[in-house]
């Protein structure tokens, strides 16, 4: 059967040092769903936020997207599933930043915000991840009172982290940069994004590849029929894999697909 593709945006897809999708991983995938390949995004990025994708989307190439770490996916304009944060967790983690002046990026189904932004938040996603969305600022309680919020990633440490977690009992906390960890409901994982995508589309779990370079893609690196580590990953997110490639700027893409007889010379 026809494999399904599974692909991590930043530092799989795209660059961090060109903030570009390479031409061979083009290529590479223009091939693969010539050849019957299904191929689905799997990112930390809400919707709002995906701006690099251009030149798979220009080409019809992407059928389904897993977004906010598993909390939302969507097949064209079908939401298949979603999930938001419980209100009590969504409270408690924005006080605590608050309460801290840590910057704290607020997503809900269609709204992005941030609160108690600093310099952090622009040096990261608009100067490192190259994000054009506007972060509008916002005070915590108009940001979150009455609305359903889908994701947070607040600025904290890895201390910081261990710090509030026992008191987000319903959360799940994917970290993949340094700087920030992304937050969302319970049970919502890439991992859990693909099984709903595969329920949608009657894929088997064994004819799924997934691909990923940060610490948010070990869950479905694992679950996956065959997990796929790029050579820019940490060893933590290789040792997950079945397979480790070369790097997002030298073929990844291209030389795995080829590795794994998914594209052929």
């Amino acid at each position: 059967m026809n494999k399904a593709l599974f692909f991590d945006i930043d530092g799989t897809l795209v660059s961090f040092h060109t903030h570009e999708i390479p031409a061979s991983t083009i290529e590479a995938l223009t091939q693969a769903k010539k050849e019957g390949a299904r191929i689905f995004i799997s990112t930390g990025r809400p919707q709002i936020l995906i701006n690099n994708l251009t030149a798979l989307q220009e080409r019809r190439l992407i059928d389904g997207y897993i977004t906010m770490n598993g909390a939302y996916c969507f097949v064209g304009d079908e939401v298949i599933y979603k999930s938001a944060i419980p209100a009590d967790d969504v409270r408690r983690l924005t006080a605590y930043c608050a309460d801290r002046n840590i910057p704290c990026i607020v997503v809900g189904e269609h709204s992005i915000c941030a609160c108690q932004p600093d310099q952090r938040v622009r040096q990261i996603f608009h100067e490192y991840l190259k994000v054009t969305t506007p972060l509008p600022d916002m005070p915590t309680s108009e940001a979150i009172e009455g609305k359903e919020i889908f994701q947070l990633t607040p600025f904290i440490t890895e201390e910081e982290e261990q710090e509030i977690a026992p008191y987000l009992p319903h959360c799940e906390i994917g970290r993949w940069h340094p700087a920030f960890t992304d937050v969302t409901a319970r049970g919502n994982t890439k991992q859990k994004g693909l099984d709903e995508i595969i329920r949608h589309f009657g894929i088997r779990l064994e004819d799924t590849i997934a691909f990923g370079d940060g610490g948010n893609d070990i869950p479905i690196l694992r679950h996956a029929g065959i997990g796929v580590a790029m050579g820019n990953a940490s060893d933590r997110v290789k040792e997950s894999a079945d397979y480790v490639t070369t790097s997002v700027d030298d073929d990844g893409i291209a030389n795995a697909l080829r590795h794994l007889n998914v594209i052929h010379p």
